[in-house]
């Protein structure tokens, strides 16, 4: 790569990393996993990065590298997920404590691919347009993992089990 492609990566990743850290935390639940699969996304971005830059959307693009490189972590490694109790930091708009431990409750209720439908439509407000993109699937199972998701955050709230 020529130095200019060097400087446009690194300004992209700049700007990017915070959102694809919280992106990956909110697949994997671990604030060092969120880490791990941001900067492997990244690094396969920067090898591909005359395509991933040619892309319609640069952002959406590595969005789907995050979310295929979580996937990743999976396959090779079958980790066990433990979501914390805690949030990374991300600004003024933090919940508070308790607000943040019914976050991850919830988040521990779900199945990987609903939890990955509903952090990118309602924690990322991302369209079921551009989270089938993002995940690679039709809007139709977005709606229905959605849906799924959903009722089963009823239920267990129905059933006390989240606060």
């Amino acid at each position: 790569m020529s130095a200019e492609s060097d400087e446009e990566f690194r300004q992209f990743m700049r700007g990017r990393w915070p959102a694809m850290v919280r992106l990956a935390y909110g697949l994997t639940g671990d604030a060092g996993h969120a880490e791990d699969v941001a900067q492997a996304a990244f690094a396969r971005a920067y090898a591909s990065w005359s395509r991933v830059r040619r892309a319609a959307d640069p952002e959406a693009y590595l969005r789907r590298i995050v979310i295929n490189e979580n996937r990743r972590r999976f396959r090779k490694q079958r980790v066990a997920e433990a979501l914390p109790g805690t949030l990374p930091e991300r600004g003024a708009a933090l919940p508070g404590p308790e607000e943040r431990s019914a976050l991850i409750d919830a988040l521990r209720a779900l199945a990987p691919r609903q939890r990955a439908v509903v952090v990118l439509r309602y924690w990322l407000d991302m369209s079921e347009a551009e989270t089938a993109a993002a995940l690679n699937c039709s809007v139709g199972t977005v709606k229905s993992q959605a849906s799924r998701a959903l009722a089963t955050l009823r239920g267990k709230v129905v059933e006390g089990e989240l606060r």
